[in-house]
């Protein structure tokens, strides 16, 4: 007996691993595996009808509409080919009007120095000939209504067209006409009293387009760019300079 225990104790102890059946796997794991092949499969199929769709786009629906129409009635054919005579010549009119509104432009351009004032946006272009020389911005005309007595009442608007520069003047001098009275709240002074003249409310320069209407400087330029003048434009100092030494008496100024 004792025998038998010596030999028993003299054995290394044997390391038993448990096998792990399928069975012991959890019910989160087998779920997990059960969806994921089913994504794979999934995606496997989107990519394949995705790339069939691409090959059928690109190569059968163009094959199939030149076999298309081998089978249409020719007198349909006779429509279709109607439209596309149609259609050039829509695109050929097209083409002759722009041409023609091409040259118009052109011939209207002057060759030399002009001025473009959008009273819109308030801005100008300056030109000389076709060449862009100057842009920036300019205000314009508030569309302001003042009304006064005896039925009178003025809008303050920029006159919009083609006009030339009618002079040429600097270190203007503003003589206030009637309504600048009336805006302020004042009593209307003769025609020539001292109280009608301004000096340095214009800037440097001032170049006369007619009707009374100028180009000049401003003692507000924070408001550049805005709608705020009494129909007359308005320029920076440097803009009205080079806007000044630019045109000549005669030059279009032209207005939309």
């Amino acid at each position: 007996m004792k025998e038998e225990l010596s030999e028993l104790s003299s054995k290394p102890e044997e390391i038993i691993e448990p096998k792990i059946n399928i069975s012991q796997r959890s019910s989160f794991q087998l779920i997990w595996d059960k969806w994921l092949r089913i994504f794979t499969k999934f995606t496997v199929i989107i990519c394949i009808t995705i790339i069939g769709l691409f090959w059928l786009t690109l190569y059968f629906v163009p094959f199939a509409q030149e076999i298309s129409f081998l089978f249409i009635p020719e007198t349909h054919k006779e429509y279709i080919t109607a439209d596309s005579k149609i259609a050039d010549k829509f695109k050929d009119k097209v083409l002759k009007n722009t041409i023609k509104l091409q040259r118009k432009l052109d011939s209207n351009t002057p060759n030399s120095a002009h001025i473009i004032i959008n009273t819109t946006e308030n801005t100008f272009y300056l030109y000389s000939g076709k060449r862009l020389i100057r842009k920036g911005v300019c205000s314009t005309g508030s569309y302001t209504l003042l009304h006064a007595g005896d039925d009178k009442q003025w809008v303050f608007k920029t006159p919009r067209g083609v006009h030339r520069v009618h002079g040429k003047t600097t270190s203007p001098v503003w003589k206030k006409p009637d309504w600048a009275f009336i805006e302020e709240g004042l009593p209307v002074p003769p025609i020539n009293d001292n109280s009608r003249f301004e000096y340095g409310t214009l800037g440097d320069y001032a170049l006369s387009i007619g009707d009374g209407y100028l180009i000049h400087g401003t003692l507000y330029q924070r408001l550049l760019g805005l709608p705020v003048t009494h129909g007359c434009v308005r320029l920076n100092d440097a803009d009205l300079e080079a806007v000044y030494n630019s045109l000549s008496i005669g030059s279009k100024v032209f207005i939309y």
